[in-house]
Formats: C-alpha cells, structure tokens, sequence
C-alpha cells in the first residue's frame, strides 16, 4: 500500500475472461479452506439428500483422502456431469434467495473441490443401477456403470494437488483430523436422529473409529440430550439446563450448562440457526450477556443452543462457508437468548453442578483395601441405629450427681487442642425434618466457615460466606430494579465529542442508558452532553464510560458495560454485608440460611460463579469407607 510502485502497470490493464479451470481453482479458495471445509460441505449434501447414516473416512488429516458415505436418495446417472457443473443445484430455483430450507444452495461445493484434488462420485438412485463420475483438477471424465447398494458415496484424494501453493498453509495432521472431528460434531449435535461414524485410515486397513453417535430415538428434547451426551460428556448432559423459549417468530431450544459447570475458554458453545452450525458475534455475545451475573470474567459458559424461525427471518447467504448469518431483527434474537437462558438459570435456584462434588470426591483418597475380602456387616435398621447410639455416645452429666461425671476415663483426643468445629444439642421433641428440604438440616458449623448439614441421601457442606454473599446481592438487585438506579446530576456537564456515526447510536441507546441513571443528550454537532451519571458509581471519568460503552455498541449493536459496572458495585455490597468467615453460627441461623438459599435463583453460585455448596451423596460416601 505505501509502494511507490503501483499494483499494476502504468500501460492501459486488458481485461481477460478466466477459463473454467481458474474460476473454479478461485471458487474453491473460498468454498474449500481446509480438509474440514471439505468434510463440511459433502456431509451437508448428505444430509440434504435425506441421509440417515453417514459415515467419513480420512486420512492424513484429509489430505491424502476424504470419502464420506450416505444412505440417501442418490443422484440420477444422467444428472451426474450437470452436479459438477458451478452454480447447478435441486435445492433452491434461484427464484428466491431468502427462502432456503437445506445446508447448500449455491452449487458450488462439488465443482471446486473437482477443481483442487481428485473427485470421484459414485451412486444410486432407488429402482435404478448405480453410476460414477471422476474429476481431476477440473477435468472431467465419462459416466460409467459402478457397483453400489444405494445412497452415494463421495471420495475425494490428493487435496490441493492442482494448487499446491495451498498445501504450504495446511497445519500437521494432528491438527486438521481434529477440525474435522469438530465440523462432524457440530453436524451431529444439529442431526441427533442421525447417525455419524469417523474413522482413520491414516495406518491403512479398516483404520480406527474415531467418532461414533449412533441415531437416537424419542422426542425432540430426549434425542437432543441423548447426542449432547455422546458428543459433549456425561457431565454435560448431567448438569445442563433444558431451554425451551420462543419470542415473536424465534424459537429457541437446547441445553445450558449451569455456571458451576463453566469453562477456561469458549470452546464448549455450539450455536445453530435453522440447523446450521454458525459462528456469530451477536449470538456468541448475548450468551455471555446471559451469564454475565453469575460467572467471573475468566470463566466461559457452555450451552449448545437451537434458535429456529421462519427462513425469511433471517439471512444465510452473508459468508462464504455460511457460518454467519444476520437476523432481519438482531436485537430480538439477542434478546431472545438472554432473557431464555436468564429465565432457565433463575429456574434452577439453588442446584449447582455434580462435577463439584465430583471434584470433592477426587480429592478424597481411600487408603488402599487389604487383599482377601473384607467382612462387611449389613446396613442396621433405623431403631437400632438409634439405640447403638445412645449407648456409645460420650457419657454426659447426671443432673442427680450434681452434674459431675464420676470416675471420668481419659478420651482419645486429651493432650490435642480443641478440634475447630461445634454443634448445639438437639432441642427436645423430634428432628428436623428433611422431607422437602433439598440442602437438608444444619447439623454442625466447621471451621467457623463451613456449614454441614444432612440431607434425605447424603450430607451437604455450605460456604456461608459465600451463600450469604449471593443471597444479599440477589435483594440488592431486586431493590434496585423496583426503585430504579438512583442518578445523581452533575453540576457542570461533561461535553464529549464523538463522530457523526459514534454520536447517533449513543442518541439511539439513550433510554436504556436512562433507566440505568446515565444521562445523554445531544449537545450540537456530533457532541453529547452528560448530564447525569448513576449515583451507586460514585466519582466516574463519564467520557472513559461512553467511550467503552460506544466500543460495545459498535461490536454488538448492545452495551452491558454500565450494568456491569452497577452489578459489581452491588457485589461489592453484599460482600460487605454477608456473614463473614470466623462468625459463629447458631442452629436456628444455619437452617435459615439453607431454607433462604432453597428459595432464592442462581444461589448455587456465588457472584463470580464458584459454588456456595457441595452436596455428598450417602452412596459416594460409603464408597470411599469401602462400605459398598
């Protein structure tokens, strides 16, 4: 750019028709990045021809081999050259672009990949003999008779043989089959009632399997969670939310994962628009908008989320892997996203995610059992647990002796300093009682920290610093958002200059700013005038403010910076204002602690999203005694 020379020569440029060969090496350069572009674009034909298994082959990472096989309709003998042809499709009939129903439209995923390696297309169509077509390097051969049950398969080798060039670019082997087992997983989370299977060759042989989901049967919802089990882990599926919500045309569906089961990196969010797997700011945004509140800045959530609507809604013909889409409204799909996840998180109150106490139980090492089998007696009825009890329990003071003990023995723990844990004696009459109650009865306080309770199937330990902390932040949100975000005026307004373009989106988003107490008005010209600024702030540089929450509007057509800035000076509230660590705690405090936490959302989590508990079931902890 900052050449002297110019790109072209100063004699007068001729313009020159590219032959077919050149059109479609270019075609293919934004059609066909990788191997895993290519696996993308022959699976969704697979799909799109109604295929119910598929099943991809590769080796060396797809360089050297691609075969993906289907059991769908199949192409007609006679129509096999025309399917190499550019721009030649049964999808769409060019009439209407908006209108599309299937992954592909454009005509253009077979010829470029004709154009770059060595094509061969073999198929057959139900009551007719199969057929195959060979290309290489945009070379197209005769249709010839070929043996095949039905469906079609699709081999393609030597990727990148007629532009070699492209190859340079290619990472190791590693690391391009692992962007294709990622484009087939993403594929197989939006086709559940379909079944996958990859295999590498790279050995030769029959290779080795290294993905599999097999079809799935019931409703929507059970086959969905059944294919996010065998793609995403057991423990997903274990501690993901169901979303259902729909808002003026969108409907939303999926899975979140709660915040307790979060991530380092966003590599567990997997987005789909009318089943196709896409990359979208505006989607990626609001997901974490929806999150914002209960995970911490470092933290990632993991969802797998479903939006699907009318196709006029929405445009899939903006990128050339059609991996982004833009929505005829973006700020009703966002917020469609981040209201639907916020109701389903408030939804599951006080559950938090298995792996932590999953994680508590890692951490617990039994020490290694004897050899030979161990003795072990049954489990003891109630009553006689009750009464074993009462005679091994210490010996306490008899109130006819003045309430001395006589003739003490030494116990095990003389000459040890007092353990740091306490509880208070059951009142008289009965215990407790735990039906009903999912975090159980307060039974002791440790540490003067940690709450323990029992529960119906196991015991449940509670962080009461950090519970207390979520539940007062959760009425301090509540109050604010019944009173509204006092605003405080300023005595002399601070002028911003901004740009023309930079100064009507602040304008367009100033009621939303207005009803956190941030006042804008237009001061003439491309300048805003900050009248007012939200009081709980406190002192605020108002232009470094508008200039990040401008940074926001332009990347996500949204700002969350001033809530988050709200949100966090309210955290800090309730941090100040909870239980601290080191107080002790009566029984009666402790059981409302737990009931308050029962009935109040997201407090599974405290304010930057680690848990408020750990619940141990009576299983798990049997299990590390070798009582099972």
């Amino acid at each position: 750019m900052l050449r002297p020379d110019p790109n072209m020569s100063h004699e007068n440029p001729v313009i020159r028709q590219l032959d077919e060969a050149a059109i479609n090496r270019i075609a293919a350069g934004e059609v066909v990045e990788r191997p895993a572009s290519a696996v993308k674009e022959l699976v969704e034909n697979a799909l799109d021809a109604g295929a119910r298994r598929i099943e991809i082959t590769l080796a060396e990472g797809g360089k050297s081999l691609i075969r993906v096989k289907d059991d769908g309709c199949g192409i007609p003998a006679e129509a096999l050259p025309l399917a190499l042809a550019r721009h030649a499709t049964s999808k769409i009939d060019g009439s209407d672009l908006l209108n599309i129903h299937t992954f592909g439209f454009r005509g253009e995923a077979l010829p470029s990949l004709g154009a770059v390696g060595r094509l061969r297309i073999t198929t057959r169509v139900a009551g007719a003999t199969a057929a195959e077509i060979a290309v290489s390097g945009s070379r197209m051969g005769e249709v010839r008779p070929a043996a095949l049950s039905g469906g079609t398969v699709v081999e393609l080798r030597d990727l990148f043989f007629a532009t070699p060039a492209r190859l340079k670019f290619l990472r190791t082997d590693r690391a391009e089959t692992q962007a294709v087992t990622d484009i087939v997983k993403r594929l197989a989370m939006a086709e559940p009632y379909v079944g996958f299977v990859l295999r590498d060759v790279s050995g030769g042989g029959e290779g080795r399997v290294t993905f599999r989901a097999d079809p799935e049967s019931g409703d929507m919802f059970d086959a969905l969670h059944g294919r996010l089990a065998a793609v995403l882990g057991r423990e997903f599926a274990e501690n993901a939310l169901r979303i259902d919500a729909e808002r003026e045309g969108l409907h939303m569906t999926g899975y979140a994962a709660l915040p307790t089961y979060s991530r380092g990196a966003a590599v567990a969010q997997f987005l789909f628009v009318n089943g196709r797997p896409v990359r979208d700011k505006l989607l990626t945004g609001a997901l974490r908008a929806a999150y914002m509140d209960v995970l911490s800045r470092d933290r990632h959530p993991a969802a797998a989320l479903f939006i699907d609507c009318d196709p006029m809604l929405v445009d899939v013909n903006v990128h050339p892997a059609k991996s982004e889409v833009r929505f005829r409204d973006p700020g009703l799909a966002r917020g469609l996203v981040v209201s639907g996840l916020r109701h389903a998180l408030a939804e599951a109150g006080h559950r938090a995610s298995t792996t932590v106490a999953g994680a508590t139980l890692g951490a617990m090492r039994p020490e290694p059992a004897p050899a030979g089998r161990v003795y072990q007696m049954d489990r003891p009825s109630g009553p006689a647990r009750a009464m074993a009890y009462l005679g091994q329990g210490p010996a306490c003071p008899d109130p006819g002796v003045g309430g001395v003990v006589q003739d003490r023995e030494p116990d095990g723990f003389d000459g040890f300093a007092a353990p740091s844990a306490r509880y208070e004696p059951a009142a008289p009459g009965p215990a407790p009682e735990l039906e009903g109650h999912p975090l159980g009865a307060a039974r002791a306080q440790v540490h003067e920290n940690y709450i323990v309770a029992q529960t119906e199937r196991g015991m449940v330990i509670v962080d009461q610093h950090a519970a207390h902390e979520r539940l007062v932040y959760e009425k301090l949100k509540a109050q604010t958002a019944a009173r509204g975000v006092p605003a405080q005026a300023l005595l002399i307004p601070e002028i911003v200059e901004l740009s023309a373009g930079d100064c009507a989106r602040l304008t367009e988003a100033a009621g939303e700013l207005g009803a956190l107490g941030l006042t804008v008005e237009p001061f003439g010209g491309s300048a805003v005038a900050v009248r007012e600024t939200p009081a709980i702030l406190g002192e605020v540089d108002a232009r470094a403010l508008i200039l990040d929450i401008l940074d926001e509007l332009t990347d996500g057509d949204d700002s969350t910076t001033l809530r988050a800035r709200i949100d966090a000076i309210l955290s800090r509230m309730a941090c100040h204002g909870s239980v601290r660590s080191g107080r002790r705690m009566r029984i009666e405090e402790m059981n409302a602690l737990l009931r308050e936490m029962e009935a109040t959302p997201m407090s599974g989590q405290c304010n930057h999203g680690r848990p408020t508990y750990v619940e141990l079931k009576l299983a798990d902890i049997e299990r590390l005694f070798g009582r099972t």
